[in-house]
C-alpha cells in the first residue's frame, strides 16, 4: 500500500479517541517531560493534528505504550516515514494486512505487521 497521505481533519477520523500530552500525563500518571522522551525513543508516537500533538488511543493499552508498538515504528522511522505518515499507516486499513497495522499488533501479529513496514519505500 506505501505510505498513506491524508489532510488533517481527516487525520482526526482515523482513531476512534486522540489524547493530547496532558491526557497522556493523566492516564500515565507522570510528567510531560516523560510523555516526551517516550515520543524522542519512538516508544509512542503521535501526529501534530490541527496544530496539536496527539497520539490515538489504540496506542495505549493498560495506561502505558502498547508495548510491541516500539519496533514498528523505529522499522518506519528508519524507512524515512515521518511521524505523521507513520501514524497514518498504522491506523490505515493495509490490503496486505487485511486490517489496519495497529490492529494486527494488538491481536499478536507483530512479526507480520513489521515484515509489511520493512517492505515499505
Amino acid at each position: 500500500m506505501g505510505r498513506v497521505s491524508a489532510a488533517p481533519d481527516d487525520d482526526l477520523n482515523l482513531s476512534e479517541r486522540w489524547l493530547t500530552v496532558p491526557e497522556l500525563v493523566d492516564l500515565f500518571s507522570t510528567s510531560p517531560g516523560r510523555i516526551h522522551r517516550l515520543f524522542e525513543d519512538k516508544t509512542l508516537l503521535a501526529a501534530r493534528i490541527g496544530g496539536v500533538l496527539r497520539v490515538p488511543s489504540e496506542f495505549i493499552e493498560d495506561r502505558e505504550p502498547l508495548p510491541e508498538l516500539r519496533g514498528t515504528l523505529t522499522v518506519l522511522g528508519d524507512n524515512g516515514f515521518t511521524d505523521d505518515e507513520a501514524v497514518r499507516w498504522m491506523l490505515t486499513v493495509d490490503d496486505a494486512i487485511g486490517t489496519s497495522p495497529i490492529a494486527a499488533l494488538r491481536a499478536g501479529r507483530k512479526a507480520e505487521v513489521r515484515r509489511i513496514a520493512q517492505s515499505l519505500l
